[in-house]
C-alpha cells in the first residue's frame, strides 16, 4: 500500500523513519534528521528537507554515504548482497544482463575511479525520466566523470545519491509526475529533428526555417491540437501560435512561451521547455472541460538563438513590432537570403506587422526555461524566481600592432596584438568579479594569418558583457574600454570596437514576480531568487507588457547549450504544477 503525507505526518519518530527506510543507502539517519522538519507539505519539501540535512553534514558523514554505495555491476551484484532497492535499479538499467566484455569494461571503470577519487561512482541509472538508462549511456557518463575535479566529483556524486532518494520515495509514495513525464516525452520526440550534418551525428541542430525547424513546427501545431487548443496557426515568422479561449468573450490574454530553434549542438530543454509546460497545463483544463476568465496563448518562437541569420529574437520581436525590414538581405553561410528562405517555408512576409500584440489586450507574459547554469543544481533546489534578466552587450574587437619574427624581435621591441588581448582577458575577469552578478567573455579569439613562428600582428575577438541592470553593465563598458585604451598605448597597439548588439536589462515585474513565489511556496520548494545571466524572448515582451520568469533545475552541472543539457521528469512536473498554481491566482483576482 502507498505511503500518504498524512500518515507520515502522523507517524511517531520510530514509526516515520521506518517508513522511509532505505531511501538513502544504509543511511537511516538522513531521514530520521529531516522528519525533525514536519508536517511535511509535499513530496517536494520531503526531499529538500532531506537534501537540506546532508549539505549540513560534515564532510566526512557526506563520503561515509557516497562509500556506502555498492559499485556499479561490482562485486556486490554477483554475489547477491545488493540492498533490494540498488538492485531493482541496477536491473532496470540492464546492469544485472551485461555480456562478459561489458562487465570486464565496467569492473576496469570502477577500479581506475575508485582509485582516483577514493569512492565508488555513483550514478542515478534509472535516469531523469525514471525508466533506466541504458548501458551505453552508463558507460559514457561513467568514462566523462572519470576526469572531474574531485571536488567536484563528490558533488556530483551526492547530486546523484539526492535523485536516487527522489526516485525511491516516489515508489514508496505510488507517486508518478504524469505531465512531467509527458513534458519529457514531448522534448525527446522533437529532438529526433536536426539539420543535415548534424543528425547523421546524432546531434541536435535546428535553425530558423531548415526542413528540421519547419518539422518541429509541424510537431507543436498537431500537438496542440491534438491536446484542446481551440486555434493553433503558424504566423507569418513562423512562430506556433496556440490559443485556449477564456470562458468570456473579450476576455484578456496571458501569454507565455518559450523558442524551439537551437544553437548547434545544443540540447533538448533550452526554450522547448517553456512550450510545453503551459501545453500540459492547457491539456489539463480542457481534459477537465475548464475555461478560465482570460484566455492563454502559447507560442512556440521560431527564432531566438540567431545561428543561421545574425538577426535574433525573430519570433517575439515580430510580437512587439521589432522586425527590421532590412534583416530580410541578411545571407546565411550558403548565401540564402533571410527572404529567400521565408518564401521557401511559405511565409507572407506582407503580414509581419500584422503580428504586433496590442499590450492593453494582454495580462503580461510568463516563460518557465531551463536555467542554464549550475546555482540550482548546486543548491539542490528545483525552482528559481528570476529577479531579472541581465541587460547585454556585445563588440566584435581588434588588436592591431606589427607582425614580425618571432626569433629576432626581442621580447622588448614587440607590438604584440595577441599579448595585448591576453592582457585585457585576465582584467576582464577580474572586473567583472568585482560586481558580483555582472559576467564578461571573450568567446573568440582569431589571429588571421597567424604563423607558428610569427608575432601576432592582428587578433580579432569577441566581448560578451552582461549585468542584472543597464546601469551595472555600462559601467563594466567604460572600464573595460578605457582598460583597452590603455593597453593599445602601453603595447604600442591600435584597436577598434564594433557594437553587435546591446539588450537592456528586463527586471520582473513585482506582481508577477510575487505570483511565481507563491506557486512555488505552495509546492513546498524553498523560495530562491535569482538574476537570469542569459537572454530569453521575455526580454523582448518586457517592452510592451510586465513578465516574469521560472527557472527549472538542470542536471549535469546546469549546463546548458550542450548535449548534456537536461532535467527530471520530477522538476518538469514542478514547474507544470507552479504553473498551475499561477492561473488559479489569476483566475481568483479576475473573479
Amino acid at each position: 500500500m502507498a505511503l500518504t503525507l498524512e500518515q507520515l505526518n502522523a507517524a511517531d519518530a520510530a514509526t516515520a523513519t521506518d517508513l522511509l527506510d532505505g531511501l538513502y543507502e544504509h543511511s537511516p539517519w538522513i531521514a530520521a534528521k529531516a522528519l525533525e522538519q514536519r508536517p511535511f507539505k509535499s513530496m517536494a519539501h520531503i526531499k529538500h528537507a532531506m537534501a537540506k540535512v546532508l549539505a549540513e553534514s560534515s564532510e566526512q558523514a557526506q563520503l561515509d554515504l557516497i562509500r556506502a554505495h555498492p559499485e556499479l555491476a561490482g562485486k556486490q551484484m554477483e554475489t547477491n548482497t545488493l540492498t533490494a532497492e540498488s538492485t531493482n535499479e541496477q536491473k532496470k538499467a540492464g546492469l544485472t544482463n551485461c555480456t562478459p566484455e561489458e562487465l570486464e569494461h565496467i569492473r576496469k571503470l570502477n577500479a581506475e575511479y575508485g582509485k582516483r577519487f577514493g569512492f565508488p561512482f555513483i550514478l542515478a541509472v534509472r535516469g531523469a525520466r525514471g525508466l533506466g538508462l541504458s548501458k551505453a549511456e552508463i558507460i559514457a557518463t561513467f568514462e566523462r566523470r572519470m576526469f572531474n575535479h574531485p571536488a567536484y566529483e563528490q558533488a556530483e556524486a551526492l547530486r546523484n545519491i539526492h535523485r536516487i532518494a527522489e526516485i525511491r520515495l516516489n515508489d514508496k509514495f505510488g507517486y508518478e509526475p504524469v505531465e512531467g513525464n509527458e513534458v519529457w516525452d514531448w522534448q525527446e520526440r522533437l529532438s529526433t529533428n536536426s539539420d543535415p550534418g548534424y543528425a547523421e551525428k546524432g546531434q541536435l541542430t535546428v535553425t530558423y526555417l531548415t526542413d528540421a525547424h519547419r518539422a518541429c513546427a509541424q510537431r507543436i501545431s498537431h500537438w496542440m491540437r491534438e491536446i484542446g487548443f481551440d486555434e493553433v496557426e503558424i504566423d507569418a515568422v513562423g512562430n506556433v501560435v496556440g490559443r485556449y479561449k477564456a470562458a468570456t468573450e473579450g476576455a484578456k490574454t496571458l501569454l507565455t512561451g518559450s523558442h524551439y530553434d537551437t544553437v548547434r549542438n545544443g540540447g533538448k530543454y533550452d526554450g522547448r521547455l517553456g512550450i510545453f509546460v503551459p501545453m500540459a497545463c492547457v491539456k489539463q483544463l480542457a481534459q477537465q472541460g475548464k475555461r478560465l476568465p482570460f484566455n492563454i496563448e502559447v507560442v512556440g518562437f521560431s527564432e531566438e538563438e540567431g545561428q543561421r541569420y545574425k538577426a535574433t529574437f525573430l519570433g517575439s520581436g515580430a510580437l512587439v513590432g521589432d522586425f527590421k525590414q532590412e534583416w530580410l538581405e541578411q545571407k546565411d553561410a550558403d548565401g540564402i537570403t533571410l527572404r529567400e528562405a521565408m518564401l521557401h517555408a511559405g511565409l507572407c512576409i506582407d503580414d509581419i506587422p500584422k503580428l504586433e500584440r496590442d499590450p492593453a489586450k494582454y495580462l503580461g507574459f510568463v516563460e518557465v526555461h531551463i536555467e542554464q547554469g549550475p546555482v540550482l543544481n548546486e543548491l539542490d533546489i528545483p525552482l528559481g524566481i528570476v529577479t531579472s534578466i541581465n541587460g547585454s552587450a556585445r563588440y566584435t574587437c581588434e588588436f592591431i600592432g606589427m607582425a614580425s619574427h618571432a626569433g629576432t624581435t626581442p621580447m622588448d621591441r614587440r607590438r604584440d596584438a595577441a599579448a595585448g588581448v591576453a592582457e585585457l582577458s585576465l582584467y576582464i575577469e577580474k572586473r567583472a568579479g568585482q560586481d558580483g552578478d555582472s559576467v564578461a567573455t571573450i568567446g573568440q579569439l582569431n589571429v588571421p594569418s597567424g604563423s607558428v613562428n610569427v608575432v601576432p600582428g592582428r587578433c580579432q575577438f569577441s566581448l560578451d558583457l552582461r549585468a542584472p541592470t543597464n546601469e551595472q553593465r555600462d559601467a563594466m563598458i567604460n572600464d573595460i574600454m578605457a582598460e583597452m585604451a590603455a593597453i593599445a598605448e602601453r603595447r604600442g597597439l591600435r584597436y577598434s570596437t564594433d557594437l553587435s548588439m546591446k539588450a537592456a536589462a528586463a527586471p520582473s515585474a513585482p506582481e508577477w514576480q510575487k505570483r511565481w513565489e507563491n506557486a512555488v511556496d505552495a509546492l513546498g520548494v524553498p523560495l530562491f531568487r535569482m538574476p537570469s545571466g542569459a537572454g530569453h524572448d521575455a526580454m523582448k515582451l518586457h517592452e510592451i507588457m510586465p513578465q516574469a520568469m521560472l527557472f527549472v533545475r538542470g542536471m549535469n552541472a546546469g549546463i546548458s547549450h550542450n548535449p548534456l543539457e537536461a532535467s527530471t521528469s520530477d522538476d518538469m512536473q514542478l514547474s507544470v504544477d507552479a504553473f498551475t498554481h499561477l492561473l488559479h491566482q489569476l483566475a481568483q483576482e479576475q473573479q
